[in-house]
């Protein structure tokens, strides 16, 4: 068998099953387990799967640059935008992270709240401005482009300050076994220290992000308090099979 036949073949199984174990996809080909492995890092460096111990999962296509994402998923993310926008409550704290569907949170807000809103995006704490009774709170710190946050020790700094009662936390990756996972080391460092500083996290998992992984951990699933996400199939089953709360959107 040529090797670009045994890629198809990993691709179709993957989009097929939501996962590759290297193992047992060399049982059923019958060839060498390093054969697939190496296999799947050739597709790795394509930017086809996401690699992960023992095997493969689908990539996250919410790693692409910000102007892309905002023509991806749009009803997904506007749906579980306005299911995690009923989650701030007049006179709560809440920080909302950077990223396209924390924008279509914003225009899911009712435009009298009154509460705080913290954020290290400028993209957002420029779209809440519309909102008179909001009290903004912008972390600074070093941009990051692909999603328009502030990182870096200034960023993380300022986040030592804060007590919230609430984290929208947006991720790239959102899968039972690698848990939830972003494109870059330093923003997944900021989104760690944004959830210890709140009472509850919840994920914006609009439909792309779910049985997606991306190269860095964020935190694992059992660290959060739940998932909102209107996405269906056995990727969603599978989060609820490890115990993570899902909230329907």
């Amino acid at each position: 068998m040529l090797s670009a036949q045994r890629r198809d073949i990993l691709l179709d199984r993957l989009r097929r099953d939501g996962r590759l174990v290297a193992r047992e996809v060399a049982a059923e080909l019958g060839v060498p387990e390093d054969m697939v492995r190496r296999d799947l890092r050739e597709l790795a460096a394509a930017g086809l799967v996401q690699r992960v111990y023992g095997g493969a999962l689908p990539v996250s296509t919410a790693t692409a640059d910000y102007a892309a994402r905002r023509s991806v998923a749009t009803e997904s993310k506007r749906r579980v935008a306005a299911r995690a926008a009923e989650l701030i409550t007049p006179g709560c704290v809440a920080i909302l992270d950077g990223g396209t569907t924390a924008l279509a949170v914003v225009e899911a807000l009712p435009r009298d709240l009154r509460a705080t809103i913290v954020t290290h995006a400028p993209t957002v704490a420029v779209a809440l401005a519309e909102l008179s009774e909001v009290t903004i709170e912008l972390i600074g710190g070093r941009v990051f482009r692909h999603s328009l946050v502030a990182t870096g020790a200034a960023a993380l700094e300022a986040v030592g300050r804060i007590h919230a009662d609430l984290f929208l936390l947006g991720v790239t990756g959102i899968q039972a076994e690698a848990g939830l996972t972003t494109g870059d080391r330093e923003e997944a460092a900021m989104k760690r220290a944004l959830a210890a500083h709140a009472g509850d996290t919840f994920v914006l998992g609009s439909e792309e992000k779910i049985g997606a992984a991306s190269a860095f951990e964020v935190l694992p699933l059992r660290a959060v308090s739940g998932v909102i996400t209107d996405a269906t199939g056995a990727a969603r089953d599978s989060l609820a099979e490890v115990g993570i709360q899902l909230l329907g959107a």
